[in-house]
């Protein structure tokens, strides 16, 4: 796999997890990404992807908090833009 970016996320229970970044777009001012854990095995045909939204962080932080998708009709919106956009790859994904 080639090297990509990663986001770390820390969930409430304090565990962090880190995530690479496959592909990011932004609608309406918003920056969103698809992304895949980074502990994922490179093997498997299809890789299990997640979509983050960056939240508006009003402090002078170079990047914002980011929180899982969740609200269906945007999922289901981003999920086709991400479709398009991962077309050209050899990536398999899944939502």
């Amino acid at each position: 796999m080639e090297e990509l970016d990663t986001i770390t996320i820390t969930f409430e229970d304090g565990e962090e997890t880190d995530f690479y970044v496959l592909e990011q777009t932004t609608l309406m001012g918003v920056n969103y990404y698809l992304v895949t854990p980074a502990d994922a095995d490179e093997d498997d045909e299809e890789l299990e992807c997640f979509i983050l939204k960056e939240n508006a962080n009003e402090s002078d932080e170079e990047y914002g908090e980011y929180s899982f998708v969740e609200d269906e009709k945007e999922l289901d919106s981003l999920s086709k833009i991400f479709d398009e956009l991962m077309e050209d790859s050899d990536m398999g994904v899944e939502f």
